[in-house]
């Protein structure tokens, strides 16, 4: 179906125009051979792959979509457990003062409270005129006063039973002979009085006293000092006694003690 090309240069325009209209309409329709595809009577080697090309440069941000309609709410969920308890906050400062309250009502009287008592006061009988032993104690043994029984007349000590600070004093009528006495506090001599006899016809008197802190237990008594000093003497005209009192009480708050 080749035309050679000597033989269409010989034909007159006349004649070629259907040739060439013919070769126009088969270019036409025929299908394109690509470049790579181009038939040839020669069968080359596959050629080797190309390098991978670089990668291209990022796109422009696309455009922002449109906004989407309003959807009806959902159902309500199922309540979720409770969850772990916090942790403690931080003390807040302190409230101003508030406003004093309303004045409550009157109590009830109560109890009138009987302060602690503790007193004594013995002396001399004629009948304990006789001479005294050394260390022991003097037993005043007239009861003058001993509401509390804090006095023993058969041992001439004093014992206490309330705390606190006592007075306790001692008048010896002196008569014919010198007389020496220690105060005594659980065995030990806390003052010593002395008097000497100076052969005159009348008698004479020695006094003294002291304050003494005294707990539950203590013990206070007259105690001979000197065999030869034994001068106590007592008659229905003059007395020799011992006194003792409470001042004041050690008990805080102390209850009602009669």
């Amino acid at each position: 179906m080749l035309v050679s090309l000597n033989r269409l240069k010989a034909m007159t325009p006349l004649q070629s125009w259907p040739l060439v209209l013919f070769l126009v309409l088969l270019v036409h329709y025929s299908n394109p051979l690509d470049d790579n595809k181009i038939p040839s009577l020669c069968t080359g080697s596959p050629g080797i792959p190309g390098s991978p090309g670089l990668h291209g440069n990022p796109g422009q941000p696309g455009r922002d979509g449109r906004d989407g309609r309003d959807a009806q709410p959902g159902e309500k969920g199922e309540r979720g457990d409770r969850g772990e308890p916090g942790q403690p906050g931080i003390r807040g400062l302190s409230g101003d003062r508030g406003d004093p309250g309303e004045k409550g009502e009157k109590g009830s009287p109560g109890e009138c409270a009987v302060a602690p008592k503790s007193a004594f006061s013995a002396k001399l009988s004629e009948a304990r005129t006789a001479p005294l032993v050394v260390g022991d104690a003097v037993r005043f043994d007239k009861i003058v006063l001993n509401e509390q029984g804090d006095y023993n007349a058969e041992t001439g000590r004093f014992t206490c039973r309330v705390p606190g600070v006592y007075y306790f004093a001692v008048h010896a009528t002196v008569y014919r002979s010198s007389l020496q006495f220690d105060l005594m506090k659980n065995g030990h001599t806390v003052a010593s009085y002395f008097q000497i006899f100076g052969n005159w016809s009348k008698p004479a008197s020695l006094s003294g006293g002291t304050l003494l802190h005294l707990i539950p237990g203590d013990q206070v008594w007259v105690q001979m000092a000197l065999g030869e000093y034994t001068g106590f003497y007592s008659s229905p005209k003059t007395d020799s006694t011992f006194t003792g009192f409470l001042v004041y009480s050690d008990w805080k708050n102390s209850a009602v003690f009669a």
